[in-house]
């Protein structure tokens, strides 16, 4: 994977989307150029893009890192209209998913394993710096280039719209199932949050043959999960007796919640070995006993999600599996509303733009 940048700056691609100026959030149309299609580039023009929780906290600059004006955007999926001469994974008229990263060093161990979510030079897809300097900007917009090691071909059953999604949330679950072993049939699998994460995480653990167990703060989406989602179990996890009569059940737990909380009873609910998994990303610090770890064996562990390879191989098995993130069509235009609803999580449980009619 080479970070040399042969894009053509004579020939750069006019774009519009929507952006962000400042701290406040809003976001407003945008004009702006993206790089030239280079040898190892392909553009899209870009058809669907998800709504990451992580879209609003960068829009709002809660990570003190974000950079003005921001189109925000990494789940994008969009039909190629240019390949570079030096692209071989891709041909006009395919339609291509971009997640979270566009770039990284490309020579660290991290990449050599394929694993550039992890390189420390990692380049997200929008707010970041890209290796000739410019500004990344994501897929609020209607085209995009982008370098073929960072693009997968989306299979051309599955339902676009519902497909955006598991560029974030989709990879996001399904890359620590892979490396944690946890996709062996019979398994119990514990998934903490009912969201955009997490209906996912069911939804693959289901088609891996999973014992699948919701635990949610909650009661009123017990319907929800075991009847449309199929989970087998639910947990209320304020309910102390619910708690006790589950402990010791689980050989792994994922928790997608990002929001402050005790992670501490979930620990009792592992079986002696068990895995507990973080993918959201709650801004306290957590606060843990020692005790329990050591006597039962246990472990926490995070993961931020997979590379090319991993992503195209979720997405096979999505296909293969009918598995697409269920979600709300909007147009660019609803973005702020969308925002506000997603602040409030008054979204089942996905936004997504439907950027090719509405921009």
């Amino acid at each position: 994977m080479s970070n040399v940048i042969a894009g053509d700056d004579k020939n750069k691609v006019a774009t519009f989307g929507w952006a962000a100026r400042d701290d406040s959030g809003i976001l407003s149309p945008f004009h702006f150029n993206r790089r030239g299609n280079g040898d190892n580039d392909i553009t899209l023009d870009i058809l669907f893009c998800g709504i990451c929780h992580t879209d609003l906290h960068f829009v709002k600059n809660d990570f003190g890192m974000s950079f003005y004006p921001m189109v925000p955007g990494h789940e994008i999926v969009g039909k190629v209209t240019k390949v570079g001469s030096k692209v071989t994974k891709f041909s006009v008229g395919d339609i291509a998913g971009v997640g979270g990263s566009v770039g990284s060093c490309g020579s660290c161990s991290n990449c050599s394993e394929g694993f550039y979510v992890y390189c420390p030079k990692m380049i997200l897809t929008y707010s970041a710096r890209y290796h000739d300097g410019t500004t990344t900007q994501g897929g609020y917009s209607d085209k995009l280039v982008v370098d073929q090691n960072f693009a997968v071909l989306i299979p051309k059953s599955m339902p676009l719209a519902g497909t955006a999604p598991l560029l974030c949330a989709g990879i996001t679950v399904y890359s620590p199932l892979k490396y944690h072993g946890l996709t062996k049939p019979g398994l119990h699998l514990g998934v903490v949050g009912l969201g955009g994460l997490g209906h996912v995480a069911v939804k693959f653990a289901k088609a891996f043959g999973m014992h699948v167990t919701v635990i949610s703060t909650s009661p009123s989406k017990k319907k929800e999960a075991l009847e449309r989602l199929g989970a087998d179990a639910f947990l209320v996890s304020q309910d102390q007796q619910q708690l006790q009569d589950a402990m010791g059940t689980m050989d792994a737990i994922i928790d997608t919640v990002s929001a402050n909380h005790s992670i501490q009873p979930l620990i009792g609910l592992l079986k002696t070995s068990g895995k507990l998994i973080l993918v959201g990303g709650p801004a306290s610090p957590l606060e843990v006993l020692a005790m329990p770890l050591l006597l039962g064996r246990k472990m926490i562990a995070g993961s931020a999600g997979g590379g090319r390879e991993e992503i195209q191989e979720m997405m096979n098995f999505a296909a293969k599996h009918n598995i697409t993130a269920d979600v709300e069509v909007i147009p660019m235009e609803y973005v702020n509303t969308a925002f506000e609803r997603l602040q409030k999580n008054d979204v089942k449980y996905r936004f997504v733009i439907d950027v090719a009619n509405t921009i």
